[in-house]
């Protein structure tokens, strides 16, 4: 989606994106294959967002963020990188993809408890039954009496 701006909105989850202002971009040269300009241009991308102190989340939302991201975090910030692309543009795509879903992720509600259901009797007889006629079935195969 486009910004009056000009500039793309992410969108975690619903009516919550992530805010353009609470980004910290950092570049740097990418590893890996490339072409002449390979040494010049900073396309490897790291993308910064300070999930202990921002305000854009609801607060359920990122109490449950900060517990499921906690191995990731480094005094409450999250970074995502990527260099798979060549271009620059390309790869702070991908990061601000990759911090959108890593978000909606860690900020879904926990899944609903499953409740337990009773197997109906008949269908557990039957299991029982099948057990035992294979059973007999193989034990008729061992040639013990065939002497």
């Amino acid at each position: 989606m486009e910004h009056m701006s000009g500039q793309r909105t992410y969108v975690i989850r619903g009516s919550v994106s992530l805010p353009e202002a609470e980004l910290m971009w950092r570049f740097s040269r990418s590893s890996g294959p490339g072409g002449q300009h390979v040494n010049t241009s900073d396309s490897q991308v790291e993308l910064r967002f300070d999930l202990a102190r921002t305000e854009a989340l609801p607060e359920v939302w990122k109490q449950r963020a900060l517990e499921r991201l906690e191995s990731r975090l480094v005094g409450g910030v999250v970074s995502v990188r990527a260099s798979e692309h060549r271009s620059q543009w390309r790869n702070r795509e991908m990061a601000a993809i990759r911090l959108a879903s890593l978000l909606a992720e860690a900020t879904a509600p926990p899944p609903k408890p499953r409740r337990a259901t009773r197997i109906p009797r008949g269908i557990n007889e039957r299991r029982l039954r099948e057990k035992k006629r294979r059973g007999e079935t193989k034990q008729g195969r061992s040639g013990k009496d065939w002497g």
